[in-house]
């Protein structure tokens, strides 16, 4: 079933899925991970082409999960990527926590996962 975690977010549905996405839609578990696959896909493309080719996997994966979360357009237009790119690891990891709000707010679950991709950015 289509859901908001907050108001004025995108409808959502399987697992984390947001095109074309309205109140009361329903999906099957098989649909959910087709979607989950092409929408991962976009965000591997983008970070593919976006990020310096000697970044780790790590690092990779961290900004796919961080892309897959808030969208290809936030992630290109972040300090985060301008960090990576200029190669400031630090500071891009440092990046990923400040992205733990919505409509103002921390909010507990996100800086949980920003923690867990910062980690993962900063593992070797």
């Amino acid at each position: 079933m289509a859901y908001r975690n907050f108001p004025g977010e995108p409808w959502t549905i399987g697992w984390g899925h947001t095109g074309d996405v309205h109140q009361g839609d329903t999906c099957t578990p098989d649909q959910a991970d087709k979607w989950f696959l092409e929408d991962t896909a976009k965000v591997v493309a983008a970070v593919d082409r976006d990020t310096p080719q000697d970044i780790t996997q790590n690092q990779f994966d961290a900004l796919v999960s961080f892309g897959y979360n808030l969208g290809i357009s936030a992630e290109e237009h972040s300090t985060l990527l301008r960090d990576v790119i200029s190669k400031n690891i630090p500071g891009a990891a440092d990046e990923f926590l400040k992205w733990n709000h919505v409509n103002g707010q921390v909010v507990d679950g996100l800086t949980r996962r920003r923690r867990s991709e910062r980690a993962l950015f900063l593992c070797a």
